[in-house]
């Protein structure tokens, strides 16, 4: 728990109030989960006033320094003429540093309650969705970008927001994805009790389950970056599969230390962009 700032009996607290949303989630029937999503993080978020994505908006010098990694890998994609998509975009801070930067940028999440009271540019467009829905224009969006979103929904409609999204992008248009690895993981707050996710991460996902999931919806060309901070360069995808099916044969116990280390948080951190 080094970097938690948190008393264990906060940790405690949002680990027992998140298992129980989560699980109310995981059970869910696909009509009941289009309003669940909103409902139970409107409520997580109330229940967990301490929660670091709400802390996180009083540190400015913590948000400027999370905004300007995310902005060092996509300044490479981001033009004048950009329209540009973020599902999850929690405080908004990178969707109004891109917007200075771009002609149009729609932010899609599924709850307020995490959304500062702010006042937002013209080009700005927030948008509130069941958790599977992307309500913009279709062949609209030149980059989709999502950070620690996937693993946030539940599989089945993971799927059909990647449908989504891919319906969304124009002709060449691209969806940048960020999520944890789930080899190395469990990422939620369950990583302090539990050895696979049991919290709102309803699925994490290998680089293989994603790449797959990726094809299935069409995506003609898909690139994988490995490093962090920002810092990140295209690789192998061949050479990552093969180092998740090792890895996946060694027992919790070692995996778990063997993946803390640097190269291999490099290796494993997700960011997949596929091209439509």
């Amino acid at each position: 728990m080094k970097t938690e700032k948190r008393t264990l009996q906060q940790i405690q607290e949002q680990y027992e109030i998140e298992k129980e949303l989560a699980n109310r989630l995981r059970n869910a029937a696909r009509n009941e989960r289009k309003y669940l999503y909103r409902e139970l993080y409107d409520e997580f978020f109330r229940r967990v006033p301490h929660h670091p994505q709400l802390t996180r908006k009083k540190d400015t010098k913590s948000q400027l320094v999370h905004v300007s990694e995310q902005m060092r890998f996509l300044k490479r994609f981001l033009n004048p003429e950009t329209i540009f998509l973020e599902i999850g975009p929690g405080d908004c801070s990178l969707s109004l540093e891109v917007a200075r930067r771009v002609r149009k940028i729609y932010a899609i999440d599924v709850s307020k309650e995490i959304i500062p009271d702010i006042i937002t540019p013209e080009n700005f467009e927030l948008i509130i969705s069941d958790g599977s829905s992307i309500s913009v224009p279709e062949n609209s969006i030149n980059i989709g970008y999502s950070n620690q979103l996937m693993e946030h929904l539940h599989p089945d409609d993971a799927f059909d927001q990647l449908q989504n999204i891919y319906k969304a992008l124009t002709p060449s248009g691209i969806y940048c994805c960020i999520t944890p690895n789930r080899i190395s993981g469990p990422h939620d707050i369950s990583k302090y009790f539990d050895e696979v996710a049991t919290g709102f991460h309803l699925k994490e996902y290998t680089v293989t389950e994603l790449y797959n999931l990726f094809k299935s919806v069409g995506f003609s060309k898909i690139n994988i970056y490995i490093g962090g901070k920002g810092i990140y360069i295209r690789f192998s995808l061949l050479i990552i599969i093969h180092i998740e099916k090792i890895l996946s044969t060694i027992p919790v116990s070692l995996r778990k230390k063997i993946t803390t280390t640097l190269p291999f948080k490099a290796l494993l951190g997700i960011c997949m962009v596929g091209q439509k």
